[in-house]
């Protein structure tokens, strides 16, 4: 037969590195604590009772119209995209309004962040700029689409800032880069993108190209934070958010993208025509509903006490190093000692993590081969018996570590393969 998938297949799919997300390593078996994949611990946004019923009570009851699956979704989900702008047009950053004309609405932001290239990119041609430590699937999507990656670091020595001279000199000396991914907050950094860093590289000169602001984790961070509706000042900015982080819904897997018309108009030609099921739209739009939105409020509150339980008492526990970054998110990120008192290992890192998964029954996840992040871990802020576990484990494993309960440890290659597949997980 003549068929060889080797010369049939396009060489970077060929060369794609297995995509492997949080749930592929240790799984949702209702005993585990999972703090890795920076889900919202509190559940859904959504008015329900104690037993997950719907509580149906007035303004939240969701109805999934059942007999209408036999029919597509609708294709354009103006009242989803209405609610969704009514939400961001805050004139905390603009007097002017954005429509549901400035939206597209995908299967989540990975959706987005896919056509965003596939629109803007030519394969074999045109690159794309990310500052990492970051969000692994902008590299994921880049390499599907054949698409080279520029990096200009996160300042890991001020608080991974972005660095938007160094960016704008790229930019000048290369004119195929054709989009910048600045993410506010940042993963695994949980810190915001200042607004004057965004503006500085929208304004540069010369460049024509995209500034995609990626704000998943928008509503963990403080009141007039997201810059959604700034996307009706400038023809080239974009402004991804999720409702799988604050919002509590991952399991419907529904993002938007705020921009201006042309690029838009742009996205909706191109995708593909019923790509929101009708259930996700029905849920989102529910979700989106007042006595919804004060479920949602009051459970990001919950985290974000629970975020300060975690500041204040992870550094009472010996081996537990700084905080790096921000804690504008519901994740922090961590350092993880040789010794107490002593200097940030992943050796160390490596064993915590997988010591507490596999003997503990908590999940979190390892970031230590990230730009300035050696070893860290990232942790999920849980509830608040999570975060209660958490604190003890965290410290039994460490007491572990330090009083020499680790078997001889694996060669310098060995523990290189080690800490490399820990770290590739994208979430």
């Amino acid at each position: 037969m003549p068929f060889d998938i080797e010369k049939c297949a396009r060489p970077n799919i060929l060369a794609l590195e297995p995509y492997r997300c949080a749930r592929d390593d240790y799984k949702d078996d209702g005993t585990n604590i999972l703090l890795d994949a920076n889900e919202n611990a509190y559940g859904p946004g959504l008015d329900l009772s104690k037993d997950g019923k719907l509580s149906n009570g007035t303004g939240s009851s969701i109805d999934i119209d059942l007999l209408g699956l036999n029919r597509y979704p609708d294709p354009h989900q103006h009242e989803l995209k209405q609610k969704l702008i009514d939400l961001r047009n805050t004139h905390v950053h603009t007097s002017k309004d954005l429509s549901p004309e400035n939206l597209f609405v995908g299967v989540g932001s990975d959706e987005a962040i896919d056509a965003l290239m596939r629109a803007f990119c030519v394969p074999g041609k045109d690159k794309i700029l990310t500052c990492p430590p970051t969000y692994g699937m902008y590299h994921v999507s880049a390499q599907v689409n054949d698409v080279a990656v520029v990096k200009v670091p996160l300042d890991v020595n001020n608080g991974f800032s972005a660095q938007p001279d160094k960016i704008n000199a790229k930019l000048a000396e290369d004119a195929s880069i054709k989009m910048v991914y600045l993410t506010s907050p940042g993963n695994p950094t949980a810190n915001l993108i200042r607004k004057e860093d965004v503006q500085a590289v929208l304004e540069h000169p010369t460049w024509n190209g995209i500034v995609v602001l990626d704000e998943a984790y928008i509503d963990f961070s403080p009141e007039g934070s997201s810059l959604a509706e700034w996307a009706a000042e400038w023809p080239n900015l974009v402004v991804m958010q999720t409702m799988s982080k604050a919002f509590g819904l991952a399991g419907i897997r529904l993002g938007a993208v705020f921009t201006s018309r042309p690029i838009a108009e742009l996205l909706n030609n191109m995708k593909a025509p019923y790509n929101i099921p009708n259930p996700t739209s029905q849920i989102a739009i529910q979700a989106l509903q007042p006595e919804n939105l004060k479920v949602m409020h009051s459970n990001r509150e919950a985290i974000i006490r629970q975020r300060e339980i975690l500041l204040a008492e992870m550094p009472k526990i010996a081996g537990v190093g700084r905080f790096l970054g921000g804690s504008e998110s519901n994740f922090l990120l961590v350092e993880m000692l040789d010794k107490p008192d002593g200097k940030p290992s992943n050796e160390v890192a490596l064993q915590v993590y997988t010591r507490l998964a596999e003997k503990r029954g908590v999940v979190v996840r390892f970031r230590g081969k990230e730009v300035g992040c050696l070893g860290c871990l990232r942790v999920t802020v849980g509830t608040e018996p999570e975060v209660a576990r958490f604190l003890q484990e965290l410290k039994g494993v460490l007491e572990d570590v330090y009083g020499g309960k680790v078997v001889n440890g694996p060669s310098k290659e060995v523990e290189e393969a080690k800490e490399q597949e820990a770290n590739g997980v994208i979430a």
